[in-house]
């Protein structure tokens, strides 16, 4: 028995009988090991959550999947071209961002997901936490090595933005808005958010990590004030696999378009998705705060501040911490 097999291996043969019983025969000739090694793959599947049936003299069948960000799960029948080819699910870690940061300094390949359940630091803007609660949230990661200089990169969050609300759209008919740079709401509450972290240098980008915090079965004790969830929003519960690979595959589409420089659509939807446009509102920065009226949105994903002396500014970065 030269090849051991795997648990992709074996539910994807599962997966492809769905109403019919897969031998056990079956599997071990087409992996090319033991019943034993086979019947301690499935315990190792039962396991981890699957509900897999087994039958005398007819083998096995896959029952039900769990709703767990499992890499299995989120590969199967995942629609991307680069986004997602790999998948590192966890548990749980302080921070799937660290995670993705050292793994992109270790030379990861670009479209690396690391995904856990959940996070003890979860990380958000401005040395913010952001809460993770376990198996209740999206929680996930993005290593991605674009080759252009620091200053396109903050067009990134924005794009990754639109990606949770399309996938928001796509899963519960729900829009959310968009508070650039990197907030998506629902009734004015935050159910999303972005960090955008990266290595580079003055005129190239080494790699870039975009951690996605969603808040989908999250109930009310485990979020701030001003936070919301899908579950809230709908009434539901709200199945995360879906959502995640809806997910994945509108950023597999964003993020190769903005590689090829073709973003005008991209940035017209965030602009009509903008909960801060033609409002007036306060930026927070690292050497202080900017308050005026929020005009557009450019070609770089900048927002277009204008001042009440008429001045307007391009403000690349910061945190809106205000509207009126």
């Amino acid at each position: 028995m030269s090849e051991k097999p795997s648990n992709e291996k074996i539910l994807e043969m599962l997966r492809s009988e769905p109403t019919e019983y897969v031998s056990g025969e079956a599997l071990c000739e087409a992996l090319r090991v033991s019943r034993s090694a086979i019947w301690k793959h499935i315990e190792s599947l039962r396991s981890l959550g699957y509900t897999i049936e087994a039958f005398p003299h007819r083998g096995y069948r896959l029952v039900g999947c769990p709703d767990k960000l499992l890499s299995e799960e989120l590969m199967w029948n995942l629609k991307t071209e680069l986004i997602g080819r790999q998948v590192l699910s966890y548990d749980m870690v302080a921070s799937t961002n660290d995670v993705a940061y050292d793994l992109g300094k270790k030379g990861a390949r670009e479209g690396t997901v690391v995904v856990s359940e959940g996070q003890t630091k979860g990380k958000g803007r401005l040395g913010r936490s952001w809460v993770s609660p376990k198996g209740k949230g999206i929680y996930f990661s993005i290593l991605l090595r674009p080759i252009l200089p620091p200053q396109s990169i903050p067009k990134l969050t924005l794009l990754a933005a639109l990606s949770v609300a399309r996938a928001i759209r796509q899963i519960t008919n729900l829009t959310p808005q968009i508070r650039w740079p990197n907030d998506l709401l629902l009734n004015g509450k935050k159910v999303s958010g972005i960090l955008t972290e990266m290595s580079a240098e003055q005129d190239r980008v080494h790699f870039v990590v975009v951690g996605i915090g969603v808040n989908v079965n999250t109930t009310a004790e485990f979020l701030p004030k001003e936070g919301t969830s899908l579950k809230i929003e709908t009434g539901s519960f709200i199945s995360r696999i879906p959502l995640a690979q809806s997910l994945l595959e509108a950023f597999d589409t964003l993020y190769r378009d903005f590689k090829e420089g073709k973003t005008d659509e991209a940035l017209e939807e965030c602009r009509k998705l903008s909960a801060i446009l033609g409002t007036h509102v306060t930026v927070e920065q690292v050497h202080g705060k900017k308050e005026g009226y929020a005009v557009d949105i450019d070609s770089e994903g900048a927002l277009l501040l204008r001042f009440d002396d008429g001045v307007t500014e391009r403000i690349l970065s910061g945190d809106l911490v205000k509207l009126r």
